[in-house]
């Protein structure tokens, strides 16, 4: 009776620690907030260039939480969007598509704050995605002197990642809509833009893994036609011919620009398409950050220290790699709400 007794007393105490063990470690609650805060980066934000810029981030934060911030790159954007919705990262810089899988994936990840537009308001909150071309091509893709899409089919393609709101989502709806105007697409899908082949839209298609490495895609001659986005590049090329963000508009490679365009230096291409895309969020993971934790980072983020640092608003003039450019001097981070994304949202529908 008595090792009954113990047996079963055992198994009791057995399953209370097993039930305690196990929400101390699945979904956060806000008893759970430890002493770090883990900011996740997209490959493209992940670059050593950048890496005073992630520093200087972090160091703002630190003093404002009194946390240490640990900063989690990453080579895939899968594992950025994992990473914060899974709990493994607290906070995130993500696109506006990367948030929304985040988001389907765990509603407790929130947008925070986007980089403002030159207003310093959300309406001109807007980056571009572009699809380029090598400069030496760029006739080949006009049409009565206008630049056009319509010989992108049957080209190789690079696109940046399936889960890149400039680098796929855009470029691709915008292919599809076109396209399907045609009775020979009228069933196109992004689906269908996914892998090349024979019998496919493109005859192959490549993923460059970040904005950066879909351009050297397109620079190296792996690709004919690629898609990236203008703030992702901006701190490696500079605008040689036409207006800025326009079709038709060359950029050249800086003849210092760091790794990867390091091997494609003075090389130039032409833009045939610029669509505006909504800037990109920081994201919080609300189980793993309590109410006041952040409180003090969106009163942080969105502070003048934040706006005037040139570490990361960056004056148009300067050769430091930040991650945003300060033109008219009124660019800041913004609060933004979770609803502002709805216009990606329609896209997948």
């Amino acid at each position: 009776m008595k090792k009954s007794i113990i047996s079963i007393l055992m198994l009791v105490i057995l399953v209370i620690f097993t039930g305690c063990s196990s929400s101390s470690t699945s979904g956060g609650t806000k008893a759970q907030e430890g002493d770090t805060l883990t900011i996740a980066w997209l490959p493209n934000e992940s670059g050593e260039d950048l890496g005073e810029t992630r520093d200087e981030i972090g160091r703002i934060l630190e003093e404002s939480t009194g946390k240490k911030v640990v900063h989690k790159t990453t080579t895939d954007y899968i594992i950025a969007i994992e990473a914060i919705a899974n709990g493994n990262a607290d906070l995130a810089f993500l696109g506006a598509q990367g948030y929304i899988e985040a988001n389907n994936k765990n509603d407790k990840v929130q947008a925070l704050v986007v980089p403002s537009g030159e207003s310093g308001t959300l309406d001109d909150a807007v980056y571009y995605s572009w699809l380029a071309v090598q400069k030496e091509n760029g006739d080949t893709y006009k049409n009565n002197k206008e630049y056009v899409i319509d010989n992108i089919q049957g080209k190789k393609f690079s696109f940046v990642s399936n889960s890149s709101t400039s680098g796929f989502k855009v470029p691709s709806t915008g292919i599809v809509d076109y396209f399907s105007q045609q009775d020979k697409y009228k069933d196109l899908t992004a689906e269908d833009l996914l892998e090349g082949g024979k019998g496919k839209f493109f005859s192959e298609v490549l993923y460059g893994g970040s904005h950066q490495g879909s351009a050297v895609n397109l620079l190296t001659g792996k690709a004919d036609v690629a898609a990236f986005c203008d703030t992702c590049v901006n701190n490696y090329v500079e605008l040689a011919e036409g207006e800025e963000n326009k079709a038709g508009a060359v950029y050249k490679v800086k003849k210092d620009a760091a790794e990867p365009f390091n091997t494609v230096v003075d090389k130039e291409f032409s833009l045939i398409s610029v669509t505006p895309v909504l800037n990109s969020p920081f994201v919080v993971n609300t189980e793993l950050v309590n109410d006041e934790t952040r409180e003090k980072i969106l009163e942080t983020l969105t502070s003048d220290e934040v706006a005037n640092n040139e570490k990361i608003f960056v004056p148009e003039d300067s050769e430091f790699s930040g991650l945003f450019k300060k033109k008219s001097g009124d660019e800041g981070l913004i609060q933004v709400e979770d609803d502002w994304f709805n216009p990606i949202r329609e896209l997948s529908k």
